[in-house]
């Protein structure tokens, strides 16, 4: 086993959208010491032009999502003692989106997605309806209950290849949003929806590499929703729906 030292080499990415490097710093180690706690060790102590992002803190919003060596994690519940490599750590922005500066990325082009995806939902009543009773035990709610705790933190779309490789592609994100629409039965949006993850930047350019599944901190399947995604659209197809 590694035995630690005292301090620790930080490489983090600095710059902004028209290029940057990594710096190196030294940190102080600390018992149960995250990610999270480096990075603004780093901001507080020896560089506050440091640009980063968190909120929570107990990893419940994903703002503090970025790379560590090389993998999207939420830095707040990343401990250093599982992920350091003889000592040193290398911190990125997120994978796949355009930089702010620093660990800062722009999430307009995810949300853009989202929303492209039909990730609204679309209610069929009114509140002047009645309650519309939910079966909990029902294959479609099931379905959805199992994609729905997503909180829209990008980790899955900074590890996603196809993402990488092909810019237009919607994402696990969007499509396992569409997935929990599509299996709720009070939502009016089903066609245009289905429509969206059918088209050119949908499902099927998925190649069930699963590393949205791998890494999503929540524990979600987006890889299955996708998979389902793929079945309906070929369902509709030979049904005359799409």
């Amino acid at each position: 086993m590694q035995e630690p030292t005292d301090s620790l080499e930080i490489s983090v990415w600095r710059g902004d959208a028209t290029g940057g490097g990594h710096i190196i710093y030294q940190v102080p180690r600390q018992p149960s010491q995250t990610i999270l706690d480096v990075v603004t060790w780093i901001q507080r102590e020896q560089d506050p032009q440091l640009a980063y992002r968190f909120s929570c803190r107990v990893g419940m919003c994903g703002s503090c999502a970025m790379m560590v060596n090389g993998i999207p994690r939420w830095t707040c519940r990343t401990h250093v003692q599982k992920v350091v490599q003889d000592n040193q750590l290398t911190i990125e922005p997120l994978r796949n989106l355009p930089v702010i500066k620093d660990l800062v990325c722009d999430m307009s082009e995810f949300f853009t997605k989202w929303k492209a995806a039909g990730g609204q939902f679309m209610p069929r009543k009114t509140r002047q309806d009645p309650v519309e009773p939910l079966l909990p035990d029902s294959p479609k709610r099931a379905a959805a209950n199992a994609a729905i705790e997503c909180i829209n933190c990008a980790i899955c779309y900074a590890a996603c290849d196809v993402v990488t490789w092909n810019p237009g592609y919607l994402g696990p994100a969007a499509l396992n949003r569409a997935w929990s629409l599509l299996n709720d039965e009070r939502d009016s949006g089903q066609q245009a929806r289905l429509e969206a993850i059918a088209s050119d930047a949908g499902c099927h350019n998925c190649h069930s590499h699963a590393n949205c599944t791998t890494y999503c901190p929540n524990e979600l399947n987006p890889s299955a929703s996708i998979a389902g995604l793929k079945r309906l659209a070929a369902r509709a197809v030979f049904t005359g729906n799409l």
